[in-house]
């Protein structure tokens, strides 16, 4: 039996897989149309822009900088979508060589690792946002703290989107070799 085998019934793997793949798709699935809205409001800032600027020649001043946070909420939040489908950036070129229990682990490495690094990014994004609330924006005078927040919100999906793939990966993998074992 492989090492990263849980000693746990089939059908409870099955469950915990599923339970937290579907956790992790309705998540994701609300995560995703939160940045399209992001990108539609961010397209007709951009448009309202240029219109502006370029066809009445007056400059609309709050349209960059409504941009700039628009888009730093976008793309944060678009990171754990990345984990949700497990498209973010990796080299694997050593890693589909090796045999598949020790790239179970890596695998599972890598995702601890990540974790820290998001669980470290969200704990000091949380002070960096508490910090926003005596600083303003430029044009619109309103505190950071909105778009400070990004940064806590975001790792903290990243996070829960870690330990939900995590899991099922994790149950996939016992399931797998729970059903090599009773084929022999």
């Amino acid at each position: 039996r492989p090492a990263m085998t849980p000693s746990t019934p089939p059908s409870t793997l099955i469950h915990y897989r599923t339970a937290s793949a579907r956790l992790s798709a309705a998540l994701n699935r609300w995560i995703e149309r939160v940045c399209a809205a992001i990108l539609a409001v961010l397209v007709v800032d951009i448009w309202i822009g240029v219109f502006g600027r370029y066809v009445f020649e007056l400059p609309v001043t709050w349209a960059e900088e409504l941009a700039r946070y628009l888009m730093i909420w976008a793309a944060l939040l678009a990171v754990s979508c990345g984990i949700a489908r497990r498209e973010h950036v990796a080299v694997t070129a050593l890693i589909s060589r090796l045999p598949d229990p020790a790239r179970r682990w890596l695998h599972v490495g890598i995702d601890l690792l990540a974790f820290a690094f998001f669980a470290f990014i969200g704990y000091f994004g949380i002070g960096m946002t508490q910090g926003g609330a005596t600083q303003y924006a430029t044009i619109f005078e309103m505190t950071m703290v909105i778009p400070f927040a990004a940064v806590p919100v975001s790792s903290a999906l990243a996070c829960v989107q870690l330990v939900l793939m995590g899991v099922r990966d994790f149950c996939a993998a016992g399931m797998t070799a729970d059903l090599v074992e009773d084929a022999r």
